[in-house]
């Protein structure tokens, strides 16, 4: 512990974000150049280093916070950084994209605010690429084993980079012509700029892990072949069915996935169009869901430029602190503005969220019809709970763009793994699995033998947080290279059974 006083003497002083008016204008970073290592070591000093640290139960990866925390309140950033990678592969990555429900686990936000761990965290990170301590680390002899990775997001880089420094030889097999899953195409760049991706791919290139970009297991490569070739298969595809609206209207014109929406903007940032053919620019627009991936598009409409925007939310507008029923530790539903309604409301002056508001149908011309593109959707008002509409509270608004930003329910279930595997799914649709994060199979698998075939990620846990990805990454690498070598040196910080955290 740095100060015993620490938490007394500085009040809780988060990271400024650029100024509204100027990230709009850009797809760089919010945090872009704000380290502000000064502020970030202060904060870090605010940690109790408590007896017991209810951020590490509160992290799913286990991060060692008050640890690093005193390193960096001392500006020890390579020693922060040792301690921070013991238990994350990928900070920069959580230390932009988590939602920390670390800090609300802080034993400071019993009555008081919680340490910023998550600036503290991307500080840290940030530090370790700027100083140079991000050295590749190739595995000091080879195992004669051979694993491949299929899927290259979260889960599935950090199961190849635990596995390929084990020593054995990794592939990662992604369908997409380009390496990251939904941190490349899913993530907007103004969240996390795709530099950081590609430095940390050309790190596990460095220490031996290949990459297969453009090829679709289950479709053009049998997956039957793939166990064939590899001794082990992580299979980390993701949770990527989407989920539809099923109201009058919903096939319109101008009605969109909020994946299809969001892989093409990302794709404008990649140079791969000039502009999206799907853009928001000059058009009323109409966000349906609450959660992240809403966000998300809110905060690309705006910088498309979009006439305006509005963000359906089925759920009540939550209360500014938590209630009784979600006691400090655990995360709560709470009233909360990302960066994207912040820019809304400097734009427009007030919260774009609708709340408790469901989706009636969709009408594509001004007289009410449903033919043409989209024109309007025609919402009421719910029922907290039950979700019943409210008579009386009917009301059309204008909708040249609706994205439905609904969530996922599990893999995809037309793609030919499950069949060429033998996999079966579990009750919410998802690849079942044993405890050690096996596959579960049927009696007589399509491979014809018994394979080492596990399960890391949403594709096993279903749509859940980066911070979760990483941490299901390595607990199956840790299993896979318990099952291919009799035991294991690497860390398993969850198991099939821990959770659920969804958002």
């Amino acid at each position: 512990m740095t100060d015993i006083h620490g938490f007394m003497k500085y009040p809780r002083r988060p990271v400024p974000p650029r100024p509204v008016e100027e990230r709009l204008e850009d797809w760089d970073e919010v945090y872009a150049g704000q380290a502000l290592l000064p502020l970030v070591s202060e904060q870090a000093a605010r940690c109790m280093d408590c007896g017991i640290p209810f951020c590490h139960n509160g992290c799913p990866l286990g991060n060692l916070i008050p640890e690093w925390n005193v390193y960096a309140a001392r500006g020890a950033w390579r020693a922060a950084a040792e301690r921070l990678h013991a238990t994350n592969n990928f900070p920069e990555f959580t230390g932009r994209l988590c939602p920390a429900p670390c800090e609300d686990a802080c034993v400071l936000a019993i009555n008081a605010d919680p340490v910023t761990i998550k600036n503290v965290e991307q500080a840290i990170a940030d530090q370790v690429w700027e100083r140079g301590y991000a050295e590749p680390q190739p595995p000091e002899r080879l195992s004669e084993k051979s694993v491949a990775v299929v899927g290259s997001g979260p889960a599935g880089l950090a199961a190849a980079q635990q596995l390929t420094r084990s020593g054995h030889t990794v592939a990662v097999y992604e369908r997409a012509d380009r390496v990251g899953g939904l941190l490349r195409y899913g993530i907007p760049a103004f969240k996390m700029a795709k530099w950081q991706l590609e430095r940390r791919i050309e790190q596990m290139r460095s220490e031996g892990t290949a990459f297969r970009t453009g090829v679709d297991v289950g479709g053009d490569l049998d997956a039957a072949e793939l166990t064939r070739r590899h001794d082990a298969v992580v299979l980390a595809v993701g949770a990527t069915q989407q989920r539809e609206l099923p109201v009058p209207g919903a096939g319109l014109p101008g009605i969109h996935q909020a994946m299809e929406y969001l892989t093409l903007a990302n794709r404008v940032v990649e140079g791969d169009y000039a502009e999206s053919p799907i853009t928001a620019r000059g058009k009323h627009v109409v966000i349906v869901g609450g959660g992240d991936t809403a966000s998300d598009c809110l905060g690309t409409v705006l910088r498309q430029g979009a006439a305006s925007a509005v963000q359906l939310d089925i759920n009540p507008e939550p209360d500014p602190a938590r209630s009784q029923d979600e006691p400090w530790p655990t995360y709560p539903r709470v009233y909360r503005i990302s960066h994207a309604h912040e820019e809304a409301r400097g734009r427009a002056g007030a919260d774009p969220r609708v709340f408790s508001a469901a989706t009636l149908r969709f009408e594509g011309s001004e007289s009410g019809g449903e033919g043409g593109p989209v024109r309007a959707l025609r919402l009421t008002q719910v029922e907290p709970g039950a979700r019943h509409p409210r008579p009386g509270t009917e009301r059309v608004i204008p909708a040249e763009l609706v994205l439905l930003a609904l969530g996922f329910s599990g893999p995809e279930p037309a793609t030919g793994l499950v069949r060429q595997l033998g996999l079966t799914l579990d009750g919410r649709r998802n690849f079942a699995r044993e405890a050690d994060f096996a596959a579960r199979t049927d009696a007589r698998p399509a491979i014809g033998r018994p394979a080492g075939i596990f399960v890391a990620g949403d594709a096993g846990r279903g749509q859940s947080l980066v911070v979760w990805a990483i941490a299901e990454g390595r607990s199956a690498a840790a299993a896979a290279d318990r099952y291919l070598t009799g035991a294991t040196a690497l860390p398993a910080p969850v198991t099939p059974r821990d959770g659920p955290f969804t958002v």
